[in-house]
């Protein structure tokens, strides 16, 4: 059989995986197979397919401060994991099933967590605290960012594209989504970033809220009479790009019906999700003391040119012109020869990040 590394991302109604052909002695990493699948459908296509899986790293949206490297799963951390639930209820329990399921059906098997947290945490002490008093929490209360993963393969292939030099500058990623964030990187390590304690902060999301006045919630609760329950719901499930357009959560859709149909409702939601980028993008451009680079990654990030076009038109103030032709092309660099910024569009690859620390662990266990 074929020596297969496995990388899971377990999500709330889906696991998208991802294989890799390993060649020991070459120590490289072959891309063979990606998609989703049940967790025991994929295991029977696998061995169907004569795939011998060595080790499987997963996607853990959640690693506090506990976990900023690459971690081997043991029940112990498990366990400690499940303790960040209430800060990533959307994606914690999820990546947990999906690792307790593999270590059932597989209990031999080499697992691998990596973090989302990971990459921002040697952001700044300035970015990472609340103005809060102490308060006697088994889980810091902090700002710990996220879409890690993705940042950390940008930050990686970024000199790939604009050169060691430019790569190094003052640069700030999108990462757009059905979940959404920016990452504002110096030296391609991270400095600043919208996402703050939990998934829920920084811009208009799918599902999700953004920016909100925490009295928002007092009110919710004290006035209103929600409760936890409610209220995460709410917050999680039923605002962001659906709330506000009342259609749905997906940008094509509300694209299309904005630009073919002309709905009123899907304008403002794609409106808001414009002006809280904008603002983000210029608060972590005051925290970088100016910008060279602006990369779109993910999935609104690389197929919506016009989600492109709006962001570079609101940020013209910065110097950016985009190329219309190119944008229109998704070209990899979509600014303009007078662009005083770089504009650029790069595919991310979590998966790839994933498998090249499952492989490091797994060889050096060896």
């Amino acid at each position: 059989m074929q020596q297969t590394l496995l990388t899971l991302n377990a999500g709330s109604s889906s696991l998208k995986f991802a294989l890799y052909q390993v060649d020991s002695l070459q120590n490289t990493l072959q891309p063979i197979a990606r998609g989703e699948k049940n967790l025991n459908n994929l295991l029977e296509w696998l061995e169907q397919n004569n795939h011998s899986i060595c080790a499987a790293g997963h996607r853990v949206v959640h690693g506090c401060e506990d976990f900023v490297l690459p971690t081997v799963l043991n029940e112990k951390i498990i366990t400690q994991l499940a303790r960040y639930i209430p800060l990533a209820p959307l994606h914690q329990p999820h990546n947990l099933a999906g690792i307790r399921a593999l270590a059932k059906l597989r209990p031999k098997l080499f697992q691998v967590a990596c973090f989302d947290t990971a990459f921002h945490a040697q952001m700044p002490w300035i970015e990472q605290h609340f103005a809060l008093p102490h308060i006697d929490s088994p889980v810091p209360i902090k700002r710990y960012g996220f879409h890690g993963l993705s940042y950390e393969y940008i930050a990686r292939i970024l000199p790939n594209y604009l050169g060691l030099e430019a790569a190094n500058k003052k640069i700030i990623v999108a990462h757009l989504g059905s979940g959404a964030s920016l990452c504002a990187m110096q030296n391609r390590k991270s400095l600043a970033t919208t996402m703050g304690l939990s998934a829920l902060d920084g811009l208009v999301m799918g599902t999700r809220c953004g920016n909100l006045d925490p009295g928002v919630i007092l009110y919710l609760i004290t006035a209103l009479g929600m409760n936890t329950e409610q209220v995460t719901d709410l917050l999680y499930h039923q605002s962001g790009l659906l709330g506000v357009s009342s259609l749905s959560s997906d940008m094509r859709i509300l694209i299309m019906e904005y630009t073919e149909h002309k709905n009123i409702k899907a304008k403002q939601a794609i409106d808001l999700f414009l002006y809280q980028l904008g603002r983000e993008l210029g608060g972590l451009v005051a925290i970088l003391g100016g910008l060279d680079g602006l990369v779109f990654t993910a999935g609104i990030g690389e197929h919506a040119a016009f989600i492109r076009e709006k962001v570079c038109e609101n940020a013209a103030w910065l110097g950016i012109k985009i190329d219309q032709q190119a944008n229109a092309a998704h070209a990899s660099k979509v600014s303009s020869e007078e662009s005083a910024v770089s504009v650029w569009v790069i595919p991310t690859n979590e998966e790839l990040i994933l498998a090249e620390h499952t492989w490091d662990l797994f060889k050096n266990d060896q």
